[in-house]
């Protein structure tokens, strides 16, 4: 964020692209405001022959525009736009969608995935590449690791790897997972939060989890140089008196994941949030090998044998 500043002025920027603004960071600037305007300032440097392209689906993406030379063109799946998307389909094999009237499959999944898509395509569309060959390539991407990475074990318990560490992008993955789920089958999430950054954001990840899902285990992520259990307190302060019966502690994470496993039954979900692709876990200045991807294939590999 600090080079922001000055980039517009060593970059010929052809265009940037809004997608949202979400509580992040604050550890860093200070409040959301600061955040938001640090951000802003890529937009004011750009000049008149740039484009903006702003997602028109979120309440800041007018304001990220205003005073920009550039020449402002929107996208979005809720409202009316340049680039306009409407989900067609939305299941844990992939997305249906129509872009500006034309029908695209993609192996991504969820809304957010839309609007990221739609992001994709403007930009791509905007820097005068063919229609076809954009709508071909948005077919052919494939989710990266820790990103809604997905898998079904043999047993149909289906797990979830995100790298959800933000109230917004929480609520995006557990809404995702509850649009296409059934509600037959029980939704467990296995949740914590980084140590020596934002504390705010804890009780309204404990919230968000615990609200939107059947079962919540609050586990260590990176408490860096904090104490664990002060990081679950935090998260716990935000969960509603009627959902603290949902909620187990197990501050070992790989136990967390295992116990996670032991308690899903066929067509069960779970959900592993907060670090996604890292394949560390950072306690007091330590780095240790930690892969939750890997660690919840071999636990549910083994409840099948």
């Amino acid at each position: 964020m600090a080079l922001i500043k000055n980039v517009s002025r060593v970059l010929n920027l052809r265009g940037a692209v809004f997608t949202n603004l979400t509580h992040d960071h604050l550890d860093y600037h200070g409040d959301f405001i600061s955040y938001r305007d640090t951000k802003k300032r890529l937009f004011d440097g750009l000049s008149k022959d740039a484009f903006v392209l702003i997602n028109r689906d979120d309440k800041n993406g007018l304001f990220m525009a205003q005073n920009s030379k550039a020449k402002l063109l929107t996208y979005a799946l809720k409202t009316g736009a340049d680039f306009k998307g409407i989900i067609i389909e939305n299941q844990l094999t992939g997305l249906l969608m129509r872009v500006n009237g034309v029908e695209v499959w993609s192996q991504l999944i969820g809304s957010f995935n839309a609007s990221n898509l739609l992001a994709i395509y403007g930009t791509a569309i905007l820097l005068k590449m063919d229609n076809l060959d954009v709508l071909k390539g948005i077919s052919s991407l494939q989710s990266v690791a820790g990103r809604f990475q997905y898998f079904m074990a043999d047993n149909k318990i289906s797990a979830i790897v995100d790298y959800a560490h933000t109230p917004d992008a929480l609520k995006n993955v557990l809404d995702t997972i509850n649009d296409i789920r059934t509600k037959n089958e029980s939704l467990i999430t296995v949740i914590g939060c980084g140590g020596d950054r934002d504390r705010t954001k804890r009780p309204k990840m404990g919230h968000i989890a615990t609200s939107l899902s059947d079962k919540v285990i609050f586990t260590n992520d990176n408490p860096r140089s904090e104490v664990p259990e002060s990081i679950i307190e935090d998260m716990e302060a935000g969960v509603s008196p009627v959902h603290f019966k949902k909620t187990i502690t197990i501050l070992d994470r790989k136990q967390a994941i295992k116990t996670a496993v032991q308690l899903a039954r066929p067509n069960d979900i779970i959900l592993i949030a907060g670090k996604g692709h890292e394949t560390y876990q950072e306690v007091n200045g330590q780095r240790f090998d930690f892969n939750d991807f890997e660690i919840v294939n071999h636990f549910l590999n083994q409840s099948v044998e």
